[in-house]
């Protein structure tokens, strides 16, 4: 972990509880669709959100920065108009994600309330000094989502420039983070990096987006609940009034119904992030190693899959499935590597070990599998 750069400390943090009467219990609940696509679906999801009481900001998106130009890009100017009357109607307060100057300037003038930062700004600070530049001397709360890489030091930074203009009604949402190879959620959590971002700086509001850490509506609830033992301030969950339908990231927006049961069935409980907890640095710890270990499991299922496409060849082919002279390679190479970073032999020869036998075991299977 990036050793602390001292000068933090001065960030000049606001408690998200001082932004509105309405922030005062957590955890805050932030709710909405991932896009905001008609009047009709916008102003219908915010009175449905409305039934439940513990929402209290509706997040939409107007702008979306989407990988592909084929991809619903948003409405633009005209969603903010529908946010504002679904606000008047509901009075949630309204949140939305800002990408330009622009965008900064027709939210202000549609009276949103709290913007927020995506993760692909946040990685990026020539747009972060950009849209700093046009905050200044406007306090408005800002939420800034996590870089796409786990660089705490740059989502720390993105702080500091909205700090530095007189921003202070501050606080992060963790959406986990890029996966460079296909994992079961949709960002890997690293809930070791909001840890020690909250053991720096204890006073900084922390939401969590179990939406896009799991890509899928089934895996929300285990990740909210995560969140919430670990004495996050709040979560931002995606709703839509009919997700079936919804132009961008269907799987993982639940039905207002759905999310109420879901607020209904989490335990609320803090109990990691008390400023007098002795021992929150060996939570950290323990966070790195339940990453690191998901990591692996994630990487060995990879590599099982690998293994059966291999025992499909040697099936097609008429191979055996034990080659001698790959399996020598194998276990000389990784215990090569492995000894250069201060393993022992005889746990890595065991390891491989194990790892080549379910391999054997993965492509016999194949072998005997019926076409």
């Amino acid at each position: 972990m990036p050793k602390k750069n001292n000068h933090l400390a001065a960030l000049n943090l606001q408690a998200i509880s001082t932004w509105n009467p309405l922030l005062k219990d957590k955890p805050l609940i932030i709710s909405g669709p991932c896009s905001a696509e008609t009047e009709k679906q916008l102003l219908d999801t915010a009175l449905a959100l409305k039934k439940i009481d513990r929402v209290k900001v509706i997040r939409a998106g107007i702008w979306k920065p989407r990988t592909s130009p084929n991809s619903f890009e948003g409405v633009g100017n005209i969603g903010l108009q529908w946010l504002n009357t679904a606000k008047k109607e509901t009075g949630l307060l309204t949140t939305v994600e800002v990408t330009t100057p622009e965008d900064i300037e027709a939210c202000l003038q549609n009276e949103v309330d709290i913007l927020w930062i995506g993760a692909r700004s946040s990685s990026n600070p020539v747009y972060i000094r950009k849209l700093a530049d046009a905050l200044k001397g406007i306090d408005i709360p800002v939420l800034i989502k996590n870089p796409i890489h786990p660089d705490i030091d740059l989502w720390i930074g993105t702080l500091e420039r909205f700090n530095k203009v007189g921003v202070s009604k501050l606080a992060v949402v963790h959406r986990g983070f890029f996966p460079f190879e296909k994992t079961a959620l949709r960002n890997i959590p690293k809930w070791e990096i909001p840890l020690e971002l909250k053991r720096r700086f204890p006073n900084l509001p922390i939401i969590c987006d179990p939406s896009h850490i799991a890509g899928n509506v089934d895996s929300i609830f285990e990740i909210a609940q995560k969140a919430l033992y670990l004495g996050m301030d709040g979560l931002m969950i995606e709703s839509h009034i009919d997700p079936k339908s919804a132009l961008s990231d269907a799987k993982q927006q639940m039905s207002p119904q759905q999310l109420s049961l879901l607020l209904d069935s989490l335990t609320y409980s803090h109990f990691v992030f008390e400023s007098n907890l002795k021992h929150d640095k060996l939570e950290v710890f323990r966070e790195q190693l339940d990453s690191i270990d998901q990591q692996m499991i994630e990487l060995l299922s990879q590599r099982m899959e690998i293994v059966e496409q291999i025992g499909e060849y040697k099936k097609k082919n008429n191979l055996t499935i034990f080659q001698l002279r790959r399996w020598q390679k194998t276990i000389n190479l990784n215990t090569k590597i492995g000894r250069k970073m201060g393993l022992s032999r005889e746990f890595l020869v065991k390891l491989v070990s194990l790892i080549h036998m379910e391999s054997i075991l993965r492509q016999n299977d194949v072998m005997n599998r019926e076409d």
